[in-house]
């Protein structure tokens, strides 16, 4: 039975979503017993006993009940209470009684056979006294039980041994679960799909007898499923902070699976945003929620006017600082205004000289420098520089003689020589600020104009600066990834970048001190700095990006997205970068946390899974083996090949109409419709089909066996110690539900 829903608080931006509040799962495990497998009342002496001895749940009872009285795992634990110096077996839901033993859980079987047959003799035990048995010495009871499909003959061999040595029964009969099934559920001519916990088995029926020679077997089952989800999910999550043990993997795949009816169009729209909230399921794992204190509103004020008189003096401070590289990036341009003029007004011979003092190779290094100095300034002039002066401030000891002042007045010159540089380098600022808006305002008008004129014309040019800006970013951000790693090619070149560049910084001229720009060297030969890009190698050393820069590129993309929003209909906010980045149209972000935001601070969040995917990938392995890396046919390609290639044409007919499932993994939700529907698109046009399931898939087996022990074909088909005596240990009598004697 699943598990119920929890309502958990849905958040602002669910619910502006318009996203149903969040329902949670928790992780389903097999519960802690708190008290004994009670003791069957009143044992029926001479009434066959009905062993269902499967690798996952065990049944036991006897035939005339209606049911089995005793169902648990087909476990087994030993372990030693220290405390009392005592050695303990417990066998199915008694191992949870103790935390210890269940450390130690063990099963019987390896795959679908026994392997401790020690083991399956102590469950054995436990069975035969949990419902009541008081003979002395025996087992005064016929025993009928379930084997494999094509069960080798050592198994069957060892457990006659059992039976017959051990417990002295006086005959046992065995027979095939899934046919024990059909049988209980009226069956006559048809195919039954068994798929159990270790295999999925395919067996036509004829005249209520198994066809075992037509009979298949795909190596998958419950206990694979359950794997399956644990390693899609150790797959999805690596650093889930809690382990997904083997039984709640088989939980999670009992309470929320489900065979899709149309695999290939449910899982190409199942990670869409509209209606996932309806399609996955929200796992959330024991957690221990960290309670944070509590702050009185006193404490909150005064934290927040610390944060913000903080935040005002990090304003000042940068404000300050940014006037400060203004200032000296002013007075290097003027000094290198000044070199031009020199340079121009000297004689041609000197040229060389000047330019190998100051470090530069030729005029074109100058100018670069001076231009970039410009570029910078202006950037830089677009920063707020503070509030307008409220009056021209005077500065009336700048211009007097040292000699005509006192030492406190030559003090205050200084400061006031510091003020007016700074009084002049806002004014120059102002200035300039009135010099690119009256720019900017012509720029405006020449695109208006050509708006007005061309706007096809003007959307396409927009268009096209927005794209190389796009690809700019995305090829930065491209080489920022493979920097981070050394082996990448980009890494590998910028190693050899350095190494050159520290192998010539021998031979590099000296540069003026104070100067804040690369200027170029005395190699004649040396290309490095015609290039643009050649100077982010210095960014690379340094290993940081230029954030100046990317900051620009974004504000400029979004100008030109509002720009492009305004004038051009067929770009809408679905089209914006902003919008690409949304994690509503990261399919990644779905497939991984769903319709919601994540917060990755929660531990909450930490400890949820989305079953998405998952819920249809796992059952689909039984129609498409090869997603789970099975190289085996499906249920439809042996049914095809059963119905349609190997059984008699005119007994297929009658075999189409009772397509039966049983077993554990009949439980999933729409294993038959699926089922009819497949068939239907291989069969003719108006062939006679029905594909139904069993009234119970895990228990119609034993009440099928329970069933066919009253009757008379029971004693006919068992086994007696005669038998076992004369004929062999390995000896089977044949009946309509057994595998053949061979």
């Amino acid at each position: 039975m699943a598990p119920s829903a929890t309502d958990a608080t849905a958040g602002s931006s669910d619910q502006d979503n318009g996203i149903p509040p969040l329902q949670v799962y928790g992780i389903r495990d097999i519960p802690k017993s708190d008290h004994v497998e009670p003791q069957s009342s009143g044992w029926k002496q001479g009434t066959p006993i009905v062993l269902d001895l499967g690798t996952y749940n065990s049944r036991v009872g006897y035939a005339t009940e209606s049911g089995p009285s005793h169902v648990f795992p087909s476990q087994y634990s030993k372990f030693r209470d220290r405390k009392i110096g005592r050695s303990y077996t417990l066998i199915g839901n008694d191992i949870y009684l103790d935390n210890n033993s269940k450390q130690s859980m063990r099963s019987p079987f390896d795959g679908p056979l026994v392997s401790n047959w020690e083991a399956m003799e102590t469950i054995l035990d436990y069975s035969f006294n949990r419902i009541g048995v008081e003979s002395q010495g025996s087992v005064d009871n016929p025993i009928v039980m379930t084997e494999l499909l094509g069960c080798p003959a050592s198994q069957r061999k060892t457990f006659n041994e059992l039976f017959f040595e051990a417990y002295d029964v006086p005959s046992v009969a065995y027979g095939i679960d899934s046919l024990f099934s059909y049988k209980y559920n009226g069956g006559k001519n048809g195919v039954v799909v068994s798929s159990g916990n270790e295999a999925t088995h395919i067996i036509p029926v004829i005249s209520g007898k198994g066809q075992l020679s037509l009979a298949k077997r795909i190596n998958w089952g419950g206990r694979q499923a359950g794997s399956y989800m644990q390693n899609l999910l150790n797959l999805k999550y690596p650093y889930f902070p809690v382990k997904i043990t083997p039984s709640q993997a088989s939980f999670l795949v009992h309470d929320h699976c489900y065979v899709s009816k149309d695999y290939a169009h449910e899982v190409a729209n199942f990670i869409n945003f509209e209606g996932l909230e309806t399609r996955e399921r929200v796992i959330q794992a024991p957690f221990t929620e960290i309670v944070k204190e509590e702050k009185t509103q006193e404490e909150i004020d005064r934290i927040n006017e610390r944060r913000k008189e903080s935040g005002r003096r990090l304003q000042e401070q940068a404000s300050k600082m940014r006037l400060e590289k203004l200032m000296q990036k002013e007075n290097d341009l003027e000094y290198y205004r000044q070199l031009q003029e020199r340079i121009e007004a000297g004689p041609k011979k000197d040229v060389k000289k000047m330019l190998d003092r100051e470090g530069f190779k030729d005029m074109n290094a100058l100018q670069k420098v001076m231009n970039d100095l410009n570029k910078a300034i202006r950037r830089a002039r677009k920063e707020d520089l503070g509030d307008d002066e409220p009056e021209v401030p005077t500065f009336p000891l700048v211009d007097t003689p040292d000699d005509q002042l006192t030492p406190e007045q030559i003090k205050e010159k200084r400061k006031q020589k510091l003020l007016k540089a700074n009084y002049d380098a806002r004014m120059r600022a102002k200035e300039e600020k009135l010099i690119e808006l009256k720019r900017h305002e012509e720029e405006e008008a020449k695109e208006q104009k050509w708006r007005e004129t061309d706007l096809e014309g003007w959307i396409a040019a927009r268009r096209s600066q927005r794209d190389k800006l796009l690809e700019r970013v995305k090829e930065k951000k491209k080489l920022k990834e493979e920097l981070s790693n050394r082996k990448s090619l980009a890494s590998q070149m910028r190693m050899k970048n350095i190494a050159a560049l520290a192998s010539n910084e021998s031979g590099r001229s000296k540069r003026r001190r104070g100067a804040t720009n690369n200027r170029g060297d005395d190699d004649a030969d040396d290309t490095f700095g015609a290039d643009d890009g050649d100077w982010s190698i210095y960014r690379d050393i340094a290993n940081a990006s230029d954030e100046e820069e990317d900051e620009e590129e974004s504000k400029e993309i979004k100008r030109l997205e509002a720009e492009l929003l305004k004038y051009d209909d067929n770009f809408t906010v679905e089209d914006t970068q902003e919008a690409a980045l949304d994690w509503r149209k990261s399919t990644l972000h779905l497939f991984l946390h769903g319709p919601r935001v994540f917060d990755p601070e929660s531990q909450e969040q930490a400890h949820r899974m989305n079953l998405n995917i998952e819920r249809i990938r796992v059952p689909e392995v039984l129609f498409q083996p090869s997603i789970a890396g099975i190289d085996q046919a499906g249920v439809l390609e042996v049914l095809d090949d059963i119905l349609l290639r190997r059984v008699d044409p005119n007994v297929s007919g009658e075999l189409l109409k009772d397509i039966f499932i049983t077993g554990g993994q009949a439980h999933f939700k729409s294993f038959d419709e699926r089922l009819q529907l497949d068939l239907q698109s291989i069969l003719p046009v108006g062939a006679p089909l029905k594909v139904r399931k069993a009234k119970d898939p895990s228990l119609d087996a034993w009440k099928g066996m329970a069933l066919w022990a009253q009757s008379d074909e029971f004693k006919a088909s068992s086994v007696t110690r005669a038998d076992y005596l004369e004929k062999g240990n390995h000896y089977l009598v044949e009946h309509s539900y057994s595998n053949q004697y061979f």
